[in-house]
């Protein structure tokens, strides 16, 4: 990460804060990134209540992986190009979507859609690393991922009232116009946020990276902001690809292989639900995303609650270490136990879950199951799972400082790949196994593979430490690469 350069002549010069942006606008960075990653889960789960319409009328829905690439252009070039590159494919494949009939092309316009939407997740989180500190991450990331949680809240209930009324193709032009003003936001008030590019703030972005009002007052008064482009090395940047390396880490890996096969896990339980309560209830698409309101509600509740108990037990482990937090400092943590602070609460959720799961099955599978019944145990699986997420994502960028966006992309990507892979075996699992069994099969494994963050918990410092030294043993020899080895050779042959 690009730190500004401190004062040599001043030896006693207090460190700088965290973040220079005033806590309102810390607060409206974060709301708006998080308005922006709705469109990731309501460009997915808009199209439950439509299901069986699309699949008749379009033959079929696919479901994209989201591009590792915006992550690194996010943490390399700055938040705000990756947002217009996002928003721009995701208006771009809409736009196409809602006029096209040919198979391949609705094949390909919808991985293009599936792309431009599913990095704002990602980036949101990034905008999380790039204004709150550790100790303040619980309540930001809760309110960043608001917008994730209204995706499947809102998602199937927008999509039904669209089809039902004004046919599927209007599902398209609803996501169309909610991207463009999406991305009129961003290029009017939203300023680059990335610590890669403007430090905490105290830097001035390049011009073409402002926003138009931010422009528009540059012009009219002299900025006080350092405008210092050799501050911005981008020796130092992460490079565009920087999602992979990530992967192959083994805190990494395991962290977000588990956190994959939840998200799997849930979408195998949630991916039959339009047909079964099509065919158990004989509901139409609205009635059918009425429905799925409960498993939005859920994490729409406890988002501020998680927040809350984040931040607090990142305070309980501090007290208990003898570690002061001082208000808007970045909390060192090569010493601090963040695996365990963070994944205690998200295991907790798992088990919960797993809990809540295997009921809902039994309960779905019976002739005539009562609907109250299923939409508590809809709400409380919606609830636990998405609890289950919040503190996992905070960790994800907490041990991935420099790269933030990058971490979170590669977590997208490993629950992308898996979830698609769910779905695709989720309809024979439903076929072959039933609901009940079905759901009490993805219980016992969440259960068993929760010994991945355990994992974490015991060895995860000690493997970040280790990767930080060999972080600077390659420096060093970088270093000593390019000055000392020609002239130790030089010097040698000249004595010889």
């Amino acid at each position: 990460m690009a730190e500004k350069p401190a004062d040599k002549n001043a030896p006693d010069q207090p460190e700088p804060p965290y973040s220079i942006f005033p806590k309102w606008q810390r607060l409206v960075y974060v709301y708006i990134a998080s308005l922006a990653a709705f469109a990731s889960p309501v460009s997915s789960s808009i199209y439950y209540p439509a299901m069986l319409t699309l699949a008749r009328d379009l033959n079929t829905i696919f479901q994209g992986v989201a591009p590792t690439i915006v992550g690194g252009i996010s943490d390399r070039i700055g938040r705000r190009p990756a947002y217009f590159l996002s928003f721009t494919l995701f208006v771009a494949a809409n736009v196409g979507l809602a006029l096209q009939t040919n198979f391949v092309a609705l094949l390909i316009l919808r991985c293009v859609q599936s792309g431009g939407s599913s990095g704002t997740t990602a980036l949101s989180s990034a905008v999380v690393s790039d204004v709150a500190t550790r100790q303040q991450r619980g309540s930001y990331i809760g309110l960043a991922a608001l917008g994730s949680s209204m995706g499947p809240t809102l998602g199937p209930l927008i999509g039904g009232l669209l089809n039902q009324f004004l046919g599927c193709r209007s599902i398209f032009w609803f996501l169309a116009i909610f991207g463009g003003v999406m991305l009129l936001i961003y290029l009017l008030f939203v300023p680059e946020t990335c610590r890669n590019i403007v430090y905490n703030g105290s830097l001035s972005p390049q011009p073409w990276n402002r926003s138009i009002i931010a422009y528009i007052k540059s012009r009219r008064a002299t900025s006080t902001v350092a405008e210092n482009p050799s501050e911005r090395s981008s020796k130092d940047r992460p490079s565009l690809l920087s999602s992979f390396p990530i992967l192959v880490e083994k805190e990494s890996f395991l962290i977000l292989f588990f956190g994959g096969f939840l998200y799997a896990g849930f979408y195998i339980i949630i991916i039959g639900l339009p047909q079964q309560l099509a065919l158990t209830y004989r509901f139409n698409s609205v009635q059918i995303g009425l429905c799925y309101l409960p498993i939005g509600f859920g994490p729409l509740l406890i988002r501020p609650v998680i927040s809350r108990i984040m931040d607090a037990n990142f305070r309980r482990h501090a007290r208990a270490l003898g570690v002061e937090i001082v208000e808007n400092r970045q909390q060192d943590i090569d010493e601090f136990p963040i695996e365990r602070v963070r994944l205690e609460v998200s295991l907790a959720f798992v088990y919960l879950s797993s809990v809540s799961t295997i009921p809902y099955g039994w309960v779905m599978g019976l002739r005539h199951p009562p609907l109250p019944a299923i939409l508590v145990l809809l709400f409380n699986m919606g609830l636990c799972t998405s609890a289950a997420f919040q503190p996992l994502t905070a960790l994800v960028i907490d041990i991935n400082p420099e790269r933030p966006a990058a971490a979170a992309a590669a977590f997208n990507l490993v629950r992308c790949l898996l979830g698609a892979g769910g779905v695709g075996v989720g309809n024979l699992m439903l076929d072959s196994l039933g609901i009940g069994w079905t759901s009490t099969l993805i219980a016992f494994i969440w259960v068993g593979m929760s010994a991945c963050w355990w994992a974490v918990v015991v060895f995860g410092p000690r493997w970040r430490r280790a990767r930080k030294q060999k972080v600077i043993h390659d420096s060093s020899r970088r270093s000593i690469s390019v000055f000392q080895v020609p002239l130790a050779w030089i010097g040698r042959h000249c004595l010889e």
